[in-house]
């Protein structure tokens, strides 16, 4: 077993069984250092090449992604920027289809509109409108939980949930559980069937489902290829924001840009789209809007 995977093992190596039943009282910080420890085997062999886990499920009207991963930041960190929702809009911008985020504030809490898009520069009337709402499911001194949910989507598209939960394996580092979902109805899955077949037909996941015949893997395609794809790239998302805390605080948002680019090519067969030159124009245009459109919001 790899060094990195040990303290989070130890934590809960009881829990290695495969019948193991949570109990009642078992606290969600417990539950998911244990999540992690039983996937330890899988995080030890994984492709990509870091303590990171990634699985997907598609049912008749939904699909999800979750992505289970020691990253090395502290706990403190990860409670700092996420525990309120400022900082997720920096977050999410990073995302290749995010084209706008702002924070408003409505009765039943903060709101975060995220304009969704192509792969390209593109006038936000051009792009389609979803409201997150913003919700702490849980904060203590080791466990947070942060919930976006939005009731609709675009092209019949539903109950949109980005999940984050994060506990430490020690001073240093901690766990991170990401889960991305979404229901879908027939608009969207005529959509879908089209992108499939046209635009998006040499596109894949990353499970992989057996060896082609000169012996590469083959991998998912289809709905669970597209929710994989995505939740890598809100977890990169995530990974890079923290990752640029380190510089000065008038270079974090390029250093953000760079890092997530960078990260993204780690996998070309399933992340790559445009070349980095096009990726960070793109991305310093689509910041500047949406920054300006939050100091416009705030005086108005």
């Amino acid at each position: 077993m790899r060094a990195w995977l040990l303290p989070a093992a130890v934590a809960c190596a009881a829990c290695m069984q495969a019948n193991f039943v949570w109990t009642a009282d078992t606290s969600a910080a417990e539950a998911l250092r244990a999540r992690f420890a039983v996937l330890a085997p899988k995080i030890a062999g994984s492709q990509f090449q870091r303590p990171l886990h990634l699985e997907s499920v598609e049912s008749s009207n939904s699909v999800r992604g979750d992505v289970f991963a020691q990253v090395d930041y502290p706990f403190a960190e990860v409670d700092q920027v996420f525990n309120g929702p400022a900082r997720w809009c920096d977050v999410l911008i990073l995302h290749i289809n995010t084209k706008f985020c702002g924070v408003s504030n409505a009765p039943s809490g903060p709101v975060l509109t995220v304009n969704i898009g192509k792969k390209v520069e593109e006038r936000l009337a051009d792009t389609s409108r979803v409201e997150f709402n913003y919700r702490v499911a849980a904060a203590t001194a080791d466990y947070l939980a942060v919930e976006l949910r939005a009731g609709k989507g675009p092209l019949s598209t539903s109950d949109f949930r980005i999940l984050l939960e994060s506990t430490p394996i020690d001073k240093a580092r901690s766990i991170i559980h990401l889960t991305y979902s979404y229901s879908f109805g027939a608009t969207s899955r005529l959509a879908t069937q089209v992108y499939l077949a046209s635009a998006g037909r040499s596109k894949v996941g990353f499970t992989t489902t057996g060896n082609r015949a000169d012996g590469e893997p083959d991998y998912i395609g289809g709905m669970r290829g597209i929710v994989e794809r995505n939740t890598m790239r809100y977890f990169l998302a995530i990974d890079a924001y923290l990752g640029a805390l380190g510089a000065p605080p008038a270079a974090r948002v390029e250093q953000s840009f760079q890092r997530w680019y960078d990260a993204t090519e780690k996998y070309p067969r399933q992340l790559h789209e445009v070349e980095r030159t096009a990726y960070l124009e793109m991305k310093r245009r689509e910041y500047r809007r949406q920054q300006e459109q939050s100091r416009l919001s705030s005086i108005q």
